[in-house]
């Protein structure tokens, strides 16, 4: 049979149409030669029973479509079959990635992905209209406008869900076992803050929403400024990565760097041998060696995967929180035209250890799940409180002189002899930054517990061992 009798079934059309797909994947058509295998004769079989699809759709279907549509969704089709992350970008979706690294773009302000047909939260963006609607990571959408996207294309899904800037989109949701729910989201034009920073009683805090070209600057500056406004006296960092969805690889290596004097970052092992990478921090560390603390949960992909990967195995922070996303792929951004172009899934990425992250995602050195701390009924009771107690106000005559005569003096405690509750400047400065870190620990449990976890080690590192 050979060539001539499958190839010749092929029209002038079907022939141009078989180039375009084939260049659009990237792939390069060998020489016909007779030496080649049979596997060679299967495929360009198969590309004339899609070419023999194709005709028919334009010839027989209900309604009339453009044959630009047509190859598009074929596109589409071959790369979302591969993985939930390669897709085929046109010239909308082009446009939109470029400007979203860039740290700037319109929408709702949430990262999802597809799992078993059905459209999944990674996590939303702080300060944008999917996080102020409370959308969580690991929600399920199921349908837009009273419309269901089950099984849609995660692209088409895109496309459903975004809109003009102020107008509104119904989205039913689906949150673990509990009944789907409706919410209701106005779109608006999104800026991403990259970097929020904050001091909690002497403890730097940096929350990284999302890779982009802001990161590393933002980060810099933050924690500059905790040494400007603590200096020797800062006890540590916490750095934040819950609900980051990921980003620039380039911008997750940067971070990492940041607080690394040496050894590997991250590494890529692509299909060949040869197209592995490794990459490698440098000297200088801009956290001066403090302790660190990184927080991951469910909402933490890719990039930031990276960053709390290389800090755990190089033994420069302790993780805490829950086990993170588990987006281990590498994907390149390859051009097809000035306006198009595919994202397409080329390597895993590994820790500093070996580990892939594909799957398994990053577990955290103390696990501490999400939850809120409510006062137990009945009250707490101390000896102060026991009927006939002894008074524990004895005043120490040694402290007293003329010279402070009518003075209150302070126990071992702090507290005011006399039962008064005058306290100097710094003191007032310092309960008011405690009573800030207890105000979010009511609010953050995880962020509560990697505040006491700082404030131990630091106090660890003053007791002097016994001679």
């Amino acid at each position: 049979m050979g060539y001539m009798v499958s190839f010749g079934r092929i029209r002038l059309w079907q022939v141009t149409l078989f180039c375009t797909v084939v260049f659009a994947a990237g792939l390069v058509i060998p020489t016909l030669t007779t030496a080649q295998s049979s596997s060679k004769e299967d495929t360009y079989r198969q590309l004339g029973l899609f070419g023999d699809i194709f005709q028919r759709v334009r010839e027989s279907y209900v309604d009339e479509v453009e044959d630009s549509e047509l190859i598009e969704a074929a596109i589409t089709g071959m790369l979302t079959s591969l993985d939930p992350h390669s897709s085929f970008l046109n010239t909308e979706n082009f446009s939109d990635m470029k400007e979203q690294t860039k740290g700037r773009f319109g929408g709702l302000g949430v990262e999802i992905t597809m799992e078993q047909g059905m459209v999944k939260v990674v996590s939303p963006i702080d300060d944008t209209p999917a996080a102020r609607a409370g959308l969580q990571p690991e929600d399920f959408l199921i349908a837009v406008d009273e419309e269901s996207i089950i099984g849609m294309q995660l692209s088409e899904a895109v496309d459903r869900l975004r809109g003009k800037v102020g107008s509104k989109v119904k989205i039913k949701v689906q949150r673990g076992q509990t009944e789907p729910f409706d919410v209701t989201i106005v779109r608006d034009f999104i800026k991403i803050r990259s970097v929020r920073s904050e001091i909690f009683d002497g403890i730097g805090y940096v929350r990284i929403t999302t890779f982009s070209e802001q990161t590393t600057p933002g980060l810099m500056e933050a924690v500059d400024g905790f040494f400007k406004t603590e200096g020797d006296s800062l006890k540590g960092i916490v750095l934040d990565l819950r609900n980051n969805p990921g980003g620039l690889l380039t911008e997750a290596v940067s971070v990492s760097d940041a607080f690394l004097e040496e050894g590997e970052i991250v590494s890529t092992r692509g299909r060949h041998s040869g197209d592995g990478s490794h990459i490698y921090a440098k000297p200088g560390d801009i956290a001066r060696g403090l302790p660190m603390v990184v927080l991951i949960n469910s909402g933490s992909a890719s990039a930031s995967e990276i960053v709390a990967g290389a800090l755990k195995d190089h033994g420069r922070a302790i993780i805490l929180g829950t086990r993170s996303f588990g987006k281990g792929s590498v994907q390149s951004v390859i051009p097809i035209s000035n306006s198009s172009a595919i994202r397409l899934t080329t390597a895993r990425y590994y820790t500093p250890s070996g580990i892939s992250i594909q799957a398994r995602g990053i577990m955290p050195d103390i696990e501490v799940e999400l939850a809120r701390i409510e006062a137990v009924e009945g009250g707490i009771v101390r000896e102060e409180d026991l009927r006939g107690a002894l008074d524990g106000s004895e005043e120490d005559d040694s402290t007293v002189s003329d010279d402070n005569a009518g003075n209150t003096t302070k126990d071992d405690d702090g507290a005011d002899s006399d039962g008064g509750a005058e306290t100097s400047g710094d003191a007032e400065a310092g309960d008011a930054d405690a009573d800030r870190a207890f105000n979010q620990a009511e609010i953050d449990y995880q962020l509560a517990r990697a505040l006491d976890l700082i404030r131990g080690v630091a106090i660890f590192g003053r007791i002097k061992p016994a001679s």
